[in-house]
């Protein structure tokens, strides 16, 4: 069965404890360190009520606007019921959220019509990515690029975002390790009960591959005493910490920061989640 079907709609309630804002405030302060995007609104707010778009054409000209335009989109690649892109836009930034799932969009833009968000959502795998501009910053994260399962589709992943950025933009993203698969989750079992919504997520592991199979059954509470019964497998990829930044390097990207997302330190044979820091290099601003 396809990932992302049914349980989209439970998603963001099993999920509930993954630190979406601290990872929001981590990505916030890495842009303003390496990045070149902007918040758009808060920029907007700095010129004063009385500066509208013409003025701005006035002062800017046409074309450094469009550049900035662009230099100030933000892409969440992977974006799922897009908990993180809202709190994004929220930020200020301008956004747009790129997954592959229909049910996962479905979602996120339920949020957005709700709060009235602008965020455009593109149904697209990444690894065929296309965008219809440059942008200044991507960001993956919740090991979404894990589910890319050979190493030359990851490395045309990361030379597709390579294209995509702006002059100096940077992509923020992280991954689980093979360690996490091998000695923390893989061919373990996992299960918690809920009032309204229950799982079983079995893991195994297959060392020869790195790959991680885990078998997910839910249980949803509907009308009266009935439960809804459904199952979903999904597939994940373990990588080393080297050779993802050997495939960034290759895609043409320079690896500025690399630390294990659970301590924020320097990663080690222990760490179950990296995030790494990746800035282009090669392009030239045209202004």
């Amino acid at each position: 069965m396809d990932a992302y079907k049914d349980f989209a709609y439970v998603y963001d309630e099993l999920m509930d404890e993954t630190p979406y804002q601290s990872w929001c405030e981590r990505i916030v302060g890495l842009i303003e360190r390496y990045g070149v995007s902007k918040p758009v609104r808060q920029a907007r707010g700095s010129l004063g009520q009385e500066d509208g778009a013409s003025d701005r054409k006035e002062v800017l000209g046409e074309k450094e606007l469009l550049l900035r335009s662009e230099r100030d989109l933000v892409v969440d690649l992977g974006c799922g019921t897009g908990t993180l892109t809202q709190l994004f836009y929220e930020k200020g930034y301008d956004m747009i959220g790129v997954d592959s799932s229909e049910e996962m969009l479905d979602v996120a833009m339920q949020k957005r019509d709700r709060s009235g968000a602008e965020i455009l959502y593109l149904l697209q795998d990444m690894r065929e990515l296309e965008l219809y501009s440059t942008v200044g910053t991507v960001i993956s994260v919740c090991d979404s690029l894990n589910y890319i399962l050979e190493e030359e589709e990851l490395l045309q992943v990361f030379r597709l975002v390579e294209n995509y950025l702006y002059p100096g933009g940077i992509f923020v993203f992280d991954f689980n390790t093979v360690y996490k698969y091998e000695e923390v989750i893989g061919n373990a079992t996992i299960a918690e009960n809920r009032e309204d919504c229950s799982f079983i997520w079995e893991n195994y592991y297959y060392p020869e591959e790195t790959l991680n199979e885990y078998d997910l059954t839910v249980f949803v509470h509907e009308d009266g005493a009935l439960f809804r019964r459904f199952t979903e497998t999904h597939l994940q990829r373990g990588y080393l910490v080297d050779q993802v930044l050997t495939l960034i390097e290759k895609a043409g990207l320079e690896v500025v920061l690399v630390r294990d997302s659970d301590t924020d330190k320097e990663v080690s044979e222990t760490t179950e989640r990296a995030y790494v820091v990746a800035k282009e290099h090669r392009k030239k601003e045209n202004v």
